[in-house]
């Protein structure tokens, strides 16, 4: 350490406080910024980012559309895509990530039953009518005594499926307005069709394998296939099955999801839908 010349006037001391309001007034800028983060962690701020758990057809697509547009606005809206229809609900309820986008209000209805979770519907966005396919037969009633028949494996779709066969006339259930029937519930089935219950994200890969497969139209796109032209008994536009967005209770008062809900439920997101589905996907607003 250099020595001091005599008659040089000493350095005042620097004192402690003075460093430490330095330091606090450096660093105060970083944490205001982490103070507004979100993501995933259930906070509220606006311009934070907002997680959103969704399938990939069409619901990531139509996320994709509005993603610029709440950019604008301060959000920074990340999709995180699944292909399943169980782990997007965990991760909402266990604050993972803030909503999703996949699901239908019956569908939740049953897994808060089940599970013990309380997630709510947001706002409706689109129908994906439910559809009956076949690579084996061109019309329904091709299908031979016995036929195979492969439905979702979770009661809301599954019964959704069998509603459907009904309405085309191949069976007959009990109570023909229960959504959530079950194969236990087909008081006639004339054909002696074979239900076969199966994942409903596995439904596209089978299709070669049963006579008739019961598909969401999320996962039929999914595998190349067009609702309109190839589906062999499809649900029509007054379907009540819904697609919502989803989220923990309160998250709607968030100011992110009310402009995520906004931009979902624009005349823009609309005529995305119906132009690039074409009758598949159906706006619901």
């Amino acid at each position: 350490m250099g020595r001091r010349r005599a008659g040089a006037p000493a350095r005042p001391p620097l004192r402690t406080d003075m460093i430490h309001r330095r330091l606090l007034l450096a660093t105060l800028p970083a944490l205001l910024l982490a103070a507004c983060g979100g993501g995933g962690n259930g906070g509220k701020s606006d311009g934070a980012t907002l997680t959103v758990a969704a399938t990939a057809v069409p619901h990531a697509e139509i996320l994709a559309q509005v993603k610029p547009v709440l950019a604008k606005e301060g959000v920074n809206l990340e999709v995180r895509v699944f292909n399943d229809y169980v782990q997007p609900n965990l991760q909402v309820d266990q604050g993972q990530i803030d909503v999703n986008y996949f699901e239908t209000k019956p569908y939740l209805d049953q897994f808060n039953r089940e599970r013990g979770t309380k997630l709510v519907p947001i706002a409706g966005v689109h129908v994906e009518p439910l559809g009956a396919y076949s690579r084996r037969w061109k019309t329904l009633a091709q299908l031979p005594q016995g036929a195979s028949v492969a439905i979702p494996n979770e009661p809301s779709n599954g019964g959704r499926a069998l509603q459907l066969l009904q309405k085309a006339g191949l069976i007959r259930l009990r109570n023909p307005a229960d959504p959530l029937a079950t194969i236990r519930d087909v008081a006639s089935n004339p054909k002696g069709l074979q239900f076969r219950e199966l994942e409903a994200a596995t439904l596209p890969r089978v299709l070669g394998e049963v006579d008739l497969a019961l598909i969401n139209t999320n996962y039929a796109l999914d595998a190349k296939l067009d609702p309109v032209r190839d589906a062999l008994a499809i649900e029509d536009k007054d379907s009540p099955y819904v697609n919502f967005l989803v989220g923990r209770p309160g998250s709607a008062d968030d100011p992110r999801v009310r402009k995520l809900v906004a931009a979902l439920r624009s005349p823009a997101t609309k005529a995305f839908i119906e132009r690039t589905y074409k009758g598949a996907v159906l706006p619901a607003f």
